[in-house]
């Protein structure tokens, strides 16, 4: 791992969770899979610290165990989940676009909680949604159950492995760590329970009507609950399954941008319907049918049989290739080439990133290598029609930032420089390496400047918080508006101004955070595609 992917790493680690996580979870990644007592002793902390903060990463999936054969658990960094946790507002909005509201607080709970079991989720859920609803409705368990077993339907969330059920039957020492199985059948079966009730609102106060203290009333709760339907069985976030979703969206948006809005819904159509059935990793969609294709489009889109067929065969005959026809059967066959998508969608980010950094020129050299594969200076100059000069000074500027590559062909075995032949180059997948690289860098900077500038404005934040809470209150118990103007001037025209500032600021990191993110999610999953070919 990068220094820049670890410095990344560090800095979500102590965003989400603290810095006796931050510190166990870096060590883990610098150093790999190590026991516990190695863990305390390198890192100087408590075993009873260490043990609380790897609970946290085993809950949250950022840290597996392995038993070995003399007996000792070792613990492991997955640092590729660890960099998911950049992601995180992305999958909650999918969620919200795709489920609305429910489906939104359904994500974020999961992602926040790492692990849940689908009654507490769903009665956790129905409160909140009922804290924000008009006084006097209320959020029906059954409405929040349905959502989630629709998210389960697709895929969204998938349960987790569970404690083998033969390893407590078995005779001889237990086990120093309990080893987890998952059933694939049973990754997205959701239990059935009758969760028959309604979202409760939080009460005001700490002490119930009678006066007994909250900490007294959690010990009897807890002493004479019923046993919970679906006790065990635990459900996560299923982020592989969120990528697809991002990927099939980019998708769409690159047939939309090269043809029209027609193709980019038959693809979609496509993609909807193989969705289920085609592994995440896989290069290629399942093969579909002309026919059933035109049976899954919308209702909305009134094209003819024959308008359709044209359309695929249009798609097919595309020189990007995004859409291949395997067979001629039930009107033909046609799939969808993920691989070459992703390839494409990698060359378009770079060619971009080139026109942003060195200009429309550059942009050009950096096609025409691209287009020719291998070209000399000479070539160069005169394929793309600009003087020499101005051409040897943007090769080796892009040469220098690793977008070019320069090859040497020999004519003798000495490498005398002149009879060699130099080629320039493009290595998509390196260049997409180096990208990510940087992008990498980039969020972490990002992230670094958000919190100087909340650290910064510290007091002023807290100040108009305190400010906030109090306007809450007199609003709730009834206020006149002179006192809540008298009290919203205790903040000063200068302070609401850099305030308003603040906010601004951090808003466009946030979205700079968001953006960038987009470019690493698909240079990864070209970087990931190419890894599985090979």
């Amino acid at each position: 791992m990068t220094q820049a992917e670890i410095k990344l790493c560090s800095l979500l680690l102590q965003e989400h969770f603290g810095e006796i996580v931050e510190k166990i979870g870096v060590h883990l990644i610098r150093t790999g899979s190590q026991p516990l007592r190695v863990i305390a002793h390198d890192t100087r902390t408590s075993p009873d610290q260490v043990k609380k903060a790897l609970c946290v990463l085993i809950q949250h999936n950022l840290v597996t165990y392995q038993v070995h054969k003399r007996g000792t658990v070792e613990y492991e960094a997955q640092c590729s989940r660890l960099l998911r946790m950049l992601r995180y507002p992305r999958y909650i909005y999918t969620a919200k676009t795709l489920y609305s509201d429910t489906g939104e607080l359904l994500v974020e709970e999961l992602l926040l909680n790492g692990k849940m079991t689908m009654s507490a989720l769903v009665k956790r859920v129905a409160d909140r949604l009922t804290e924000t609803m008009e006084d006097g409705k209320t959020m029906d368990y059954a409405e929040v159950s349905s959502t989630f077993v629709r998210l389960a339907d697709t895929h969204f969330v998938q349960r987790c492995p569970l404690v083998s059920p033969t390893e407590n039957s078995e005779p001889g020492p237990p086990q120093p760590a309990p080893t987890l199985v998952i059933n694939e059948n049973d990754m997205y079966l959701v239990p059935k329970l009758s969760l028959i009730g309604k979202g409760k609102r939080r009460r005001s106060s700490e002490d119930d009507a009678t006066g007994e203290p909250k900490a007294k009333r959690l010990k009897h709760s807890t002493d004479n609950k019923e046993p919970i339907p679906d006790d065990g069985i635990y459900w996560q976030a299923n982020l592989d399954r969120f990528h697809q979703h991002f990927r099939d969206q980019a998708i769409v948006s690159a047939v939309a941008n090269r043809m029209d809005q027609t193709s980019s819904e038959i693809v979609r159509t496509m993609l909807r319907m193989s969705e289920i059935t085609t592994p995440s990793g896989a290069p290629f969609t399942q093969p579909l049918s002309s026919n059933e294709i035109f049976r899954s489009l919308p209702t909305g889109y009134n094209i003819s049989k024959q308008v359709l067929d044209q359309y695929l065969t249009l798609l097919a005959d595309d020189p990007l290739e995004f859409v291949g026809k395997s067979g001629d059967s039930g009107g033909g066959m046609y799939v969808i080439n993920l691989h070459k998508v992703l390839g494409s969608l990698a060359t378009a980010t770079l060619e971009s990133v080139v026109q942003e950094r060195f200009g429309s020129r550059c942009a050009r050299i950096f096609r025409l290598v691209l287009q020719k594969k291998h070209l000399e200076q000479k070539q160069v100059e005169d394929f793309a029609m600009i003087p020499a000069k101005e051409a040897k000074d943007m090769l080796y500027k892009m040469l220098s930032e690793n977008f070019i590559l320069l090859q040497e062909i020999p004519k003798t075995p000495d490498h005398a420089p002149s009879r060699t032949f130099y080629l320039y180059t493009v290595n998509i997948l390196s260049a997409a390496r180096m990208l990510l690289h940087r992008c990498y860098k980039s969020v972490a900077n990002l992230i670094e400047r958000r919190q100087f500038e909340t650290k910064e404005n510290k007091r002023l934040l807290e100040k108009s918080q305190r400010v906030e809470a109090i306007i809450a209150s007199m609003q709730a118990t009834g206020a006149e508006e002179a006192q809540l103007q008298e009290i919203e001037e205790m903040i000063t025209a200068p302070e609401r101004q850099q305030i308003e500032t603040l906010k601004r600021n951090v808003n466009k990191l946030d979205a700079s955070e968001i953006q960038v993110d987009e470019t690493i999610f698909l240079l990864e999953s070209y970087i990931e595609s190419n890894t599985k070919r090979q």
